[in-house]
């Protein structure tokens, strides 16, 4: 599948260095999703991170996907179109895992697309006149203070926001990410805060139990305090600061790293 499918592309910014990276070795590709309660997109958790990731020789873009009044499941859409083209080699040769990364919001976003259900993929192929196997669910899954549950502990803004009119108990139910995880689920990496009072840590806790529960492999950090959305977390420093090493360190035992890792 191109980039010439029937639904319209949202903007991918691939970091300017990331077909060098890949060019000279690198392994995988990450893709960021910032977060913004499904409202829009904090520049601090796309263009920031990829840059991160770039100082650390790991090929990466962001994506620029729907946000109200777009409602579920035009960002699933997306992103699910987003891994497609980059397998497809769209945007340039990218060998290795394809992992995703999302914050806050966009955390629900990653969770969503790592638990993408064959009827959510077969509805987004028909529309496609694509093949449902090229719409498949990233290697990896990064969950930075995720909205995980729409109807446990949820961040209601960014339920209203993602079901707009068509917001139902029913269906908040079906998008809660700890529902929908199953065997076939990739690994996960998750950080939160203890304090967060934005997006309380009992949704990472959730979704560790779920995970833990179809036993898929996940690694879970819960730092003592820090508020919501720090993103690399440079305002604060140590303990939450750890994230970003064990991160990388979790990417690199997933087949994610820089040339030479």
């Amino acid at each position: 599948m191109s980039a010439g499918g029937h639904l319209a592309r949202v903007p991918f910014i691939l970091h300017p260095q990331a077909k060098e990276l890949a060019d000279g070795g690198a392994s995988g590709f990450v893709l960021v999703l910032p977060g913004g309660g499904y409202a829009g997109r904090a520049e601090h958790e796309g263009a920031v991170i990829t840059a991160f990731l770039a100082d650390h020789g790991i090929p990466s873009g962001y994506l620029e996907y729907p946000v109200a009044p777009a409602i579920y499941p035009e960002a699933l859409d997306q992103v699910l179109l987003a891994l497609a083209d980059l397998r497809a080699g769209v945007h340039g040769a990218f060998p290795g895992p394809i992992a995703v990364i999302g914050f806050s919001a966009g955390g629900h976003l990653a969770g969503s697309v790592a638990t993408a259900t064959d009827a959510e993929r077969g509805d987004l192929a028909a529309r496609e006149g694509t093949d449902p196997a090229s719409l498949i669910r990233p290697d990896l899954a990064t969950l930075c203070y995720p909205v995980i549950s729409l109807v446990n502990r949820a961040h209601i803004g960014s339920r209203r926001n993602l079901l707009g009119d068509t917001d139902t108990e029913a269906l908040a139910t079906s998008l809660s990410v700890e529902r929908r995880v199953d065997a076939d689920t990739p690994p996960a990496f998750l950080w939160h805060t203890a304090d967060d009072a934005s997006v309380p840590v009992e949704n990472s806790l959730l979704m560790a139990a779920a995970l833990r529960d179809a036993a898929v492999p996940f690694e879970l950090h819960v730092y003592p305090t820090g508020r919501h959305g720090l993103g690399l977390a440079e305002e604060v420093g140590a303990p939450v600061t750890d994230w970003r090493d064990a991160w990388l360190s979790w990417l690199a035992r997933g087949g994610v790293g820089s040339a030479g890792s």
